[in-house]
């Protein structure tokens, strides 16, 4: 099955623009403040210049995915259920930055990160059920969240408690 399927460009272009528009949020409410570099972290995080390009691949695969999913299966419920869980999604990841480095609470981020985790999941599940190829190409990001999740759970064990803003 090709990207563009038989819609053409109609469907990678939206997915393309939500795309980014989540991950400009997410980027904006990121500050590698002070306060950031004030936390204690683990010898195994990765370097902070990574987290871009592995954004970049996460983004890109999920985009192709979420097409794929699309134009695999033009029932209406199925693709309203594909837009809800990308929809979620979305909101989810931006939500984990704004609680982290916004609100400087990683132990906030640390309990909404089970939920994106869990978004991600849904995603796999219901990309997959269209072509496996799709699901599996939601894989890094289910991966890197996983990640994410036990650096978080260990910042938040090196740096605890937290009082927000103040």
């Amino acid at each position: 099955m090709s990207f563009l399927g038989s819609e053409g460009w109609g469907p990678p272009a939206v997915a393309a623009v939500a795309a980014i528009l989540v991950a400009v949020a997410g980027g904006v409410a990121t500050r590698t403040d002070a306060w950031y570099r004030r936390l204690r972290v683990p010898a195994w995080k990765p370097p902070d210049w990574a987290f871009g390009p592995v954004w970049t691949v996460i983004f890109l695969l999920t985009t192709i995915a979420a097409v794929t999913a699309w134009n695999g299966d033009p029932d209406p419920i199925a693709r309203l259920l594909l837009v809800a869980a990308y929809a979620v999604n979305g909101v989810l990841n931006i939500a984990w930055s704004v609680l982290f480095f916004r609100f400087r609470r990683p132990d906030w981020a640390l309990a909404e990160v089970a939920a994106l985790w869990l978004s991600i999941a849904v995603l796999v599940l219901v990309t997959g059920r269209v072509s496996a190829a799709a699901g599996l190409m939601n894989l890094p990001y289910l991966a890197w969240v996983s990640v994410a999740a036990c650096l978080n759970l260990r910042i938040v064990r090196l740096n605890a408690p937290f009082r927000g803003l103040a």
